[in-house]
């Protein structure tokens, strides 16, 4: 007797990885511009799911609430943050590294930038956004930590590194909504404008911990 040939299974193809976090890119993208426009209390999950082809039902499978669909797009500016910390050489500031290394990421469109500013300017009268973009900065807290204590041969847990993380990523988060407050709704400015703003308050909070004379213990 021949072999049963396998059943053939239906439906659709999982998603990948890379494919569904794209996806919640652009969640994030259509949320924010319909916050922007309409408000968000007059915007629903509907509405947002409508907007990029998707039922409800999916959208509340990724995201829990609807002011939460915005994290993706707030985590592009702590993403780039640690990317370019992450690739700073030794025998260089960290300051006068960032000037000329910090970018967006690779997944970053073009108007990301304005729409991460758009959320900060929202959140000033709107605090479950707010809060999201405090729990995106908390994520990225310990990540900077992790590359600090590679680079300075110590502990993460090491009181020091944790405090200069805080301090790195307090740096971030006061740039950016410096940046945001100064800058007109869909205005985007000049990269060059974020990246000295960013670079200043981390030369502020490095208080010489973090210049061209720290190597490895």
């Amino acid at each position: 007797m021949g072999k049963t040939a396998p059943p053939v299974r239906r439906g659709r193809r999982p998603m990948s990885d890379r494919r569904r976090a794209l996806q919640r890119l652009e969640i994030s993208r259509a949320a924010i511009r319909l916050f922007r426009e309409h408000g968000v209390a007059a915007t629903s999950g509907e509405d947002i799911a409508g907007a990029v082809g998707l039922s409800a039902r999916t959208l509340w499978r990724w995201f829990r609430t609807k002011e939460s669909c915005v994290e993706p797009v707030l985590s592009l500016a702590t993403d780039a943050f640690t990317a370019s910390l992450g690739r700073w050489p030794d025998g260089r500031s960290l300051d006068e590294h960032l000037l000329t290394d910090y970018r967006a990421p690779v997944d970053s469109g073009p108007d990301d930038a304005e729409l991460v500013f758009a959320v900060l300017r929202l959140s000033r009268a709107e605090p479950a956004l707010r809060a999201i973009w405090l729990v995106v900065q908390e994520r990225a807290e310990p990540v900077l930590a992790g590359i600090l204590a590679e680079r300075l041969g110590r502990a993460c847990d090491d009181v020091a590194i944790r405090v200069q993380a805080a301090a790195l990523n307090a740096a971030l988060r006061i740039a950016t909504e410096d940046i945001a407050a100064a800058t007109a709704d869909g205005q985007e400015p000049p990269i060059d404008d974020l990246v000295e703003r960013l670079s200043a308050a981390v030369r502020a909070a490095g208080h010489g911990v973090l210049d061209r004379t720290a190597h490895p213990r």
